[in-house]
């Protein structure tokens, strides 16, 4: 922890910066080893040059902070305090140029710390923590492992209660239980399960439909474990289905592999989706690949890099993200094949290892 922070006070001498102030929760966490979710009240991790840090939370939380946080300067406000006041005292004097986190503050909330303190210049400072985060530590890829082990087993447990005639908000309630019971935090976004021709919905809701003979059935969950995410897409055949949806089958997983075998350190992002746009242009789906390739992956579901076609910065090694290729043909059906892989030095690690051949249940 106090290496991550060491690289942001050395990101204030560099960029002329007097102080950051760090309020997302996540980074706190990823700064402190302190992890809560602080609801409407004020969290902040203050680091002012040639200052020791300083640690702003809930009194609620304090003896919490103290038995987990690597900062020891931790200061307390009662839900009766005026937090951005004890903020403002906390300060050191002659602040003129304050990171912070545009991202995470609301208006109202920069407004009041505005008003409170005496910058005069605000500076957003995503960027390095985005930079910090993509590239991940051993420890951080072992939690991954971990949460997509887990959400493997929770897959595969779901799949085994899949028989005509159950809906799609039984099994998703199938395996939300399944994620707590085996060791998850919870699930790391909406779990998502459809049948038939809702399939064709990348991003469709869960219903009381019933899943049906010689229909598609797709699975999109993640889990978190140990505050790190996974994420697995995997489509099966419910009984017999027609040639037409397994050439479709046929062309995701090869898309799926191609950007698998494309990835090392050094490429960029735009040239992983445009392998896999291709194979499947190749198969005469072009237009029904809707969305991206993938997404970055770590404490958060959703996070840097975004996998796009017109993404050149270049892969590194540490950095884990999902390949999701998707094709779907509204009235027919969908098909997605979701892997979370990881850069290694010389290419890559894929960390689910759920099976990608077309299977048939129920």
């Amino acid at each position: 922890m106090t290496s991550r922070m060491n690289k942001l006070y050395a990101y204030l001498d560099n960029n002329n910066m007097d102080a950051m102030l760090i309020t997302s929760p996540k980074h706190v966490y990823y700064l402190t080893g302190f992890a809560t979710d602080p609801h409407e009240r004020f969290l902040g991790l203050l680091l002012a040059k040639g200052e020791e840090a300083v640690l702003l939370l809930p009194a609620l939380d304090f003896e919490a902070a103290q038995a987990a946080s690597s900062v020891k300067n931790i200061h307390a406000h009662s839900d009766t305090d005026d937090a951005i006041e004890i903020l403002s005292k906390l300060m050191p004097r002659g602040i003129r140029n304050l990171g912070v986190e545009k991202e995470d503050l609301s208006v109202q909330r920069f407004e009041a710390i505005s008003a409170a303190v005496e910058a005069t210049t605000y500076v957003d400072i995503g960027s390095p923590l985005r930079e910090m985060r993509a590239i991940k530590t051993a420890d951080e890829v072992a939690r991954m492992k971990r949460a997509a082990l887990i959400v493997e087993d929770v897959l595969r447990l779901g799949v085994s209660k899949v028989k005509p005639g159950v809906t799609e908000i039984e099994l998703v309630a199938e395996l939300e239980y399944q994620m707590k019971k085996l060791g998850a935090q919870g699930p790391s976004f909406e779990t998502m399960v459809l049948s038939g021709a809702k399939s064709a919905l990348p991003h469709g809701t869960p219903d009381n439909r019933k899943v049906a003979e010689g229909e598609l059935l797709l699975f999109d969950l993640g889990v978190y474990a140990d505050g790190y995410a996974s994420d697995i897409t995997r489509t099966f055949a419910v009984g017999d289905i027609s040639d037409e949806i397994k050439g479709i089958y046929g062309a995701v997983l090869d898309a799926n592999l191609k950007a698998i075998e494309a990835i090392r350190p050094g490429v960029t992002f735009g040239s992983l989706d445009r392998a896999a746009r291709e194979s499947i242009e190749s198969a005469g789906y072009g237009p029904y690949f809707n969305h991206r390739l993938g997404h970055g992956l770590g404490m958060d579901i959703h996070e840097y890099p975004s996998i796009h076609g017109r993404n050149e910065d270049l892969l590194l090694a540490g950095m884990v993200f999902t390949v999701e290729p998707g094709i779907y043909v509204p009235s027919v059906g969908g098909v997605r094949i979701e892997d979370d892989v990881l850069v290694t030095q010389d290419g890559v690690e894929v960390l689910t290892s759920f099976s990608k051949q077309l299977t048939v249940i129920g």
